[in-house]
C-alpha cells in the first residue's frame, strides 16, 4: 500500500511514457522546444511494465493513465498496454494525449485494453489552435477524438485551457460542443507547470471565471463532494443531464486533502505530486538488479513523505524545475 502520514493512499498511477510532444502549446514549452531526454535515460518498455506490475501487484493500485509528453509517440505504446492489461488484478488504465494520431492508433489501443482516453482541445477555432500550439493539426485532434469514440474509447474526456485573449470566450460553445459529441468536457485552470516559468495568478482564467461564463447558457447542478470522491475534477450536471462538466481547479480550489495519485516521469523517477521539487529513483534500482521487495519499498519510503499539499497558496512557492512536458499530466 502506497500510504502517506497524512493518511491518504494512492491507487492511481499517472506513468509518462516520454517527454517528446509534437505541439508546442504556449502554456506547456517555447516554441522551438525542449532539451528532450536522452534515449539511454529513458526507461524501457520492460521496465515500464515491471514498475506498473509492482504498483499493481504489490503496492494496491487500481488505475494506471498513461501520460507524457504525447505518449502516441512512444513506439512501443499497443504492447506495453496490451501487456499490463493482462496483469492480476486488471489495472483501469486511460490515456492522456493531443489526439494527433489517434485516428490511427484507436482501435489498436482498445484491442490491447485500453480503456478511454482524455483528449486535449483548447478550442474550436483552427486559427486560435494554430497559435496556441504553434501546428496547424487541428482537424487531426478532432478527427482522433472521433475516433477513440467510435472504437469504444469511452468516455472521451476533453480538456481545455482557457488562456486570456485567446480563447477565454470559448467555454460555452465548447460545452455545446461536447454534448453535440457525446463528450464529457473538462476545463483546467492553468497551472504553474510551463517551461519558460511564465505563468502567473494575476490574470488567469480561473474556476469562476470558468463557471460564471457557462452558466449564461446552461444549467448546472452540482454533483456534490460524495459522488466525486478523489476526482480531481468538480462535476456538474449540465441541463439535468445526462451530460456533465467539470473543472480541474487545482491552483484557487485545490484537492490535495483527497489525492490518491503517484507518478512516474519517463526516466524511472517518483514523484508525490505534480508540484513537488524532489523526485526518488527508481530507475537506479531497476538496473542494479535490485529485487521486486526492494523496489517497492523505495516505493513507498517516496510516497511516505509526500507533503500536505502542492504549496501552491504559499508567498514562497516556486515552479518545479521540470516542466509538464518532462513530468507528465
Amino acid at each position: 500500500m502506497l500510504i502517506d502520514t497524512y493518511g491518504r493512499v494512492a491507487t492511481d498511477l499517472r506513468v509518462s511514457l516520454t517527454d517528446r510532444c509534437n505541439l508546442r502549446c504556449t502554456y506547456c514549452m517555447p516554441e522551438e522546444g525542449l532539451q528532450w531526454l536522452a534515449k539511454p535515460d529513458l526507461l524501457t518498455d520492460d521496465e515500464i511494465v515491471r514498475l506498473i506490475r509492482i504498483a499493481v501487484t504489490d503496492l494496491g493500485v487500481t488505475e494506471v493513465r498513461f501520460t507524457g509528453g504525447e505518449p502516441l509517440l512512444r513506439p512501443g505504446l499497443v504492447g506495453i498496454v496490451e501487456r499490463c492489461a493482462a496483469l492480476e488484478p486488471r489495472p483501469q488504465m486511460s490515456l492522456t494525449t493531443n489526439g494527433i494520431g489517434l485516428k490511427r492508433t484507436a482501435v489498436a489501443l482498445k484491442a490491447a485494453g485500453l480503456d478511454r482516453v482524455n483528449v486535449s482541445l483548447d478550442t474550436l477555432r483552427p486559427d486560435v489552435f494554430k497559435t496556441l500550439t504553434r501546428r496547424d493539426r487541428h482537424h487531426d485532434v478532432i478527427d482522433g477524438m472521433a475516433a477513440a469514440r467510435d472504437a469504444g474509447l469511452t468516455p472521451v474526456k476533453v480538456n481545455a485551457v482557457l488562456m486570456p485573449g485567446l480563447n477565454d470566450d470559448e467555454a460555452p460553445d465548447l460545452l455545446a460542443w461536447a454534448v453535440e459529441n457525446d463528450y464529457e468536457m473538462r476545463f483546467i485552470e492553468q497551472m504553474p507547470l510551463d517551461a519558460q516559468h511564465g505563468w502567473k495568478r494575476d490574470g488567469m482564467i480561473t474556476a469562476g471565471d470558468i463557471l460564471e461564463s457557462l452558466r449564461t447558457r446552461f444549467a448546472l447542478t452540482s454533483e456534490g463532494d460524495d459522488e466525486r470522491g478523489s476526482a480531481p475534477a468538480e462535476r456538474w450536471v449540465v441541463d439535468g443531464g445526462p451530460h456533465r462538466v467539470g473543472v480541474i481547479a487545482s491552483v484557487t480550489r485545490p484537492f490535495c486533502r483527497a489525492c490518491d495519485r503517484t507518478r512516474l516521469t519517463a526516466d524511472g523517477q517518483v514523484r508525490t505530486c505534480l508540484f513537488a521539487r524532489e523526485e526518488s529513483d527508481l530507475r537506479g534500482a531497476l538496473r542494479s538488479g535490485a529485487p521486486d521487495e526492494e523496489i517497492a519499498r523505495l516505493w513507498k519510503l517516496a510516497m511516505w513523505g509526500k507533503k500536505a499539499g502542492s504549496g501552491l497558496d504559499d508567498p514562497s512557492f516556486l515552479q518545479p524545475d521540470r516542466p509538464m512536458s518532462a513530468i507528465g499530466g
